[in-house]
């Protein structure tokens, strides 16, 4: 382990002891000429003459000093800015002789009283802030041909960008990025970031977009998110570019994408396509969330939703989701269309999706089943063995027009459908043994599924701001439509032992199942907005939903032929869910200065009906949530704050803890219902500071979150001597399960190094409770983490980053507290690539990961991923590229996860991508230019 991390820092850090130090200083003092006070805060920026690039920027300190330091000789622009005075600029140049060039004292002129025959302009402002935006312009920065716009964010300061794509800016995440100011491809920020030439981008704008609410009303409701929007030169609004990216390795992996985008003024299209078998086509970093299915489960607004696939029914349905187990097969495509008419007073936005993965995956689990002291079996050791095929194919469409009726009205009408089918064939070995090693029960299972999902939403939103500045009126109307249909197989076959781990009988499974869930929905919300003063405001709204839905389960035995024609209605349903729910509302605000303050709340009235189809009996409930909210948020400056945020909610009991749908999918797990439960009420705090100080890229981001539960549903499992458990949700009196989290993030520049440093660290965890053989079960979960962060670049000529840091885990179970699962981790993370001459560029990255042996797990787990690759460009445009990769070098990659819940603690093996190599050749095409049409 320590050659390996010894490794790892010692080839990512060379680059930065190579190119670390400057001998070059540029300082002076900034002035007023006419108070002679010296101003903090001005903006100073170096520039280089021949093509005004950027090369360096800072902001006076306190006594109006400032001291830059270029990376190397040359004749540079000095360019000073401050708010209301003109800027300075002037020539000058450093040497072998004259390392140091002093300015003095510098004094600014206010514009007001400046000459118009001596105004003095300055070229380029690499950086602006306007209000709580900052906003980059992109020619104030180098980067290579042929780069997409992830590169150009890569160098802006205060902006990562992880290898996966994830993007983090004045360390928050960024989870929209916009194309002048429009979603392109729905809200998937790779497909911009990879995709569109880093050359056509003019303007790079960071702000906290507020929610769609607030900005219609004007009042800020607190909600922010880290919106990036790429704003495009206007003579790149003409033409077209794309890439074609083809690649082929060694044991049959492959990879290929093609991608095109035209824009003609305000009119975009675009269309891509991939297709792979190595894990890095066809999935972007956030698809899970687009792919996936929910189970069972209620809304904000309380309403129940019968799940769409899933255990529950006994058949294991496939979500599409990849995470990096087993071996995948992508293929995916879409296409964009969006153009603005009518002075911009019309505009549409439509997109279409579709995407196919198959994943052939083996798995093997450990697990610990802690029993209370002084049981007959006070600990379980259970291990499984799985293999399972899944595919999934999804197509999705989306659209949406937006018409200004007037100054003051405007009328968004949106729809979007999606059709999804998947099967999946599993199979799978379980056994369990006592702590003196005798056998309990020991299973084989197999089963397969099909199943196909349909989805259309329609929706239509009005606004209309009233004649009273603050006063606005909104409607919204919605309509959803879903059906998913499954059926397949599942046959298991499970022997006990007994307490001699003698064989003591069998139980046999074999049924085919078939499940049919739909569910129709409308929903209204008017909301409208009063000032009261000129600090507060109120905002009110009113909903109803209806919504209607079906759940329709059968189960079938073999008859004397060997066929599925006998109904076991011991595990069939057929039922009918109606709902209705008035939902009521008020928020007061107050925002004066740099104070923003809101609280309210939130009440929904659910009546509730459900009818069984075989036996016509009925089951209804009536139930209050209540939400209540404040939120507390104070900028002192446009990038410095701290916000404070609390909700509340009720949790109702779900239909199946109170009347649950018998399953028999698993013979060794039995779950009963609770019709007496109450519901919960949980409560979570919300506490963050940010700071973040544009021209020095010095940011700090400290975050903390809790939630406590009062009267929490919880699980309650008894354990027999066959290892049968019987599960049954009950309500927990005096005990407050409760999570937690603290977070702080310090980013810097070390001017002396040139080099970007980032630290983190944190604290997470929570308590949960269970009755486990009707004793109290308490689990703790506490991770203590460290991350140090290094990253340096030199344009065309190298990128380097380093991140590495320890973790200690604290983790273990009430009933057994001579074993738990404490034990130290370790990750680490480095790449660079390095430009040489004749358009080579080598590259490499590894990730390092390290965990400890525990008591509960005898064995340590280490790997190290390292990857490599060399290209050559050809071209004067460099638009061909040729690629050698290798993938994990050192053939370590082995997928691995740990877990600790409840009484369980459980350990994970699974296969995923190994070692291989592969050629790839890469051909980026663009034509692009002349003046935008104007309307």
């Amino acid at each position: 382990m320590k050659l390996k991390l010894f490794f790892l820092f010692l080839v990512c850090y060379c680059p930065f002891l190579v190119f670390s130090q400057s001998n070059y200083e540029v300082k002076g003092v900034v002035t007023d000429t006419a108070a002679t006070y010296k101003m903090v805060n001005t903006t100073i920026t170096v520039l280089n003459a021949k093509d005004s690039t950027l090369v360096k920027y800072a902001r006076a300190n306190a006594n109006g000093a400032f001291k830059l330091s270029p990376p190397k000789a040359g004749k540079f622009i000095i360019l000073i800015s401050y708010p209301g005075y003109a800027d300075y600029v002037e020539d000058f140049k450093l040497d072998s002789i004259k390392k140091t060039h002093d300015f003095g004292r510098l004094n600014l002129m206010l514009k007001s009283t400046l000459l118009n025959d001596v105004i003095i302009k300055g070229n380029i402002s690499a950086i602006k802030m306007k209000g709580d935006t900052t906003e980059f312009n992109a020619a104030a920065y180098v980067i290579q041909p042929n780069s997409k716009v992830e590169d150009l964010l890569k160098q802006l300061p205060g902006i990562t960008i992880d290898k996966d794509g994830k993007i983090t800016a004045q360390g928050q995440a960024v989870n929209k990025v916009l194309v002048d100011g429009e979603e392109f491809f729905g809200d998937d920020p790779t497909l911009v970031t990879k995709n569109i030439r880093g050359d056509m981008v003019d303007k790079v704008q960071l702000f906290d977009k507020t929610s769609d609410q607030a900005a219609f009303t004007g009042i800020d409701d607190g909600e922010k998110a880290k919106t990036i929007n790429i704003k495009l030169k206007e003579d790149k609004k003409q033409g077209y570019f794309g890439k074609v990216d083809a690649g082929l390795g060694n044991d049959d992996y492959y990879q290929g994408q093609v991608a095109i985008n035209a824009f003609k003024g305000k009119k975009k299209a675009a269309a891509y396509g991939t297709i792979g078998n190595n894990g890095k086509t066809g999935l972007s970093w956030d698809d899970r969330s687009k792919f996936g299915t929910s189970n069972m489960q209620m809304s904000d607004d309380g309403m129940y939703m019968f799940s769409m696939g899933s255990n529950d029914d006994g058949l294991d349905s496939y979500n599409g989701q990849y995470n990096g187990e087993g071996m995948p097969k992508t293929k995916s495509g879409g296409a964009h269309f969006s153009n603005k008419w009518n002075k911009d007073k019309e505009n549409i936005n439509a997109n279409y999706k579709v995407g196919e993965i198959s994943v052939a995956a083996n798995s093997s689990t450990k697990t610990q089943n802690n029993l209370p002291e002084g049981s007959e079996t006070p600990i379980i050791f259970s291990n499984s063995n799985e293999r399972s095929d899944k595919r999934m194919f999804r197509q999705k469409l989306d659209a949406t027009y937006t018409i200004n009726l007037d100054s003051n009205a405007t009328l968004k009408v949106g729809v979007d459908g999606m059709l999804k089918n998947n099967n999946s064939d599993t199979e799978g070995y379980a056994s369990s043994e006592r702590l003196n090693g005798t056998a309990i029960n020991n299973s084989k299972s197999n089963s397969d599924n099909k199943g196909d999902q349909r989805d259309l939403n329609a929706s239509i939103l009005y606004t209309q701001k009233l004649k009273k500045k603050g006063r606005t009126f909104s409607l919204s109307l919605g309509q959803n439509i879903t059906e998913n249909n499954n059926k397949g197989n599942i046959y298991s076959l499970t022997n006990y032992f007994d307490l001699n781990g003698d064989f003591k009988r069998d139980s046999i499974l074999n049924q085919y199942k078939t499940a049919h869930n739909s569910n129709s929905r409308f929903s209204t919300n008017a909301t409208y907005t009063e000032p009261l003063s000129k600090s507060w405001s109120v905002i009110v709204n009113y909903g109803l939903i209806v919504s209607q839905g079906t759940a329709d389960r059968r189960s079938y035995n073999q008859d004397a032929d060997g066929n599925y024609s006998n109904l076991d209605m011991a595990f069939s349903n057929d039922f009918k869910l109606n709902q209705t729910s008035n939902q009521g509302g008020a928020i007061f605000n107050y925002k004066k200065d740099k104070t923003v303050f809101n609280f309210g709340t939130k009440v929904s009235d659910v009546s509730f009906k459900q009818i069984d189809g075989f036996t016509q009996a009925s089951f209804k409930r009536n139930f209050t949530n209540w939400n209540p909210q404040a939120g507390y948020t104070y900028n002192f400056t446009p990038q410095k704050s701290f916000r404070f945020n609390y909700y509340g909610n009720n949790t109702q009991p779900s239909i199946n803890q109170l009347q649950p749908v018998r399953v028999n999918n698993d013979q060794l797990n039995i779950y009963d219902g609770n019709p007496d439960l109450t519901p919960s009420f949980t409560s979570r705090i919300n506490m963050n500071f940010g700071n973040y100080k544009v021209m020095s890229g010095e940011s700090i981001w400290i975050s903390i979150n809790s939630s406590l539960t009062t009267n929490a549903i919880a699980n309650q499992t008894i354990i027999d001597d066959e290892g049968k458990s019987t599960h049954k949700p009950i309500n927990i009196e005096g005990k407050l399960p409760i999570t937690y989290s603290a977070n702080v993030y310090y980013d810097r520049k070390i001017k002396f190094l040139n080099m970007n440093a980032g630290l983190s660290t944190g604290v997470y965890g929570g308590t949960s409770y269970s009755m486990i053989n009707d004793q109290f079960n308490t689990t703790t979960n506490t991770t203590y983490r460290g991350d140090l962060r290094l990253s340096k670049r030199k344009e065309k000529k190298y990128d380097a980053y380093v991140s590495a840091g320890p973790a200690y885990n604290l983790s273990g179970s009430s009933l057994q507290k001579n074993l738990n699962d404490n034990g130290w981790k370790a990750n680490g993370s480095m790449g660079f690539t390095v430009y040489l001459p004749g358009k080579i560029e080598i590259g490499s990255d590894g990730d390092y990961e390290y965990r400890a042996k525990t008591k509960s797990f005898n064995q340590s787990f280490e790997r190290f991923i390292w990857n490599a690759n060399i290209s050559k460009k050809f071209f004067k445009g460099e638009d061909l590229k040729l690629s050698l990769s290798g993938n994990d070098l050192l053939n370590q990659n082995t997928g691995f996860d740990r877990n600790a819940s409840s009484n369980l603690i459980t350990e994970r093996r699974y296969n995923t991508i190994k070692r291989y190599f592969m050629v790839s050749l890469l051909w980026d095409f663009n034509k692009m230019g002349g003046s935008a049409p104007t309307k």
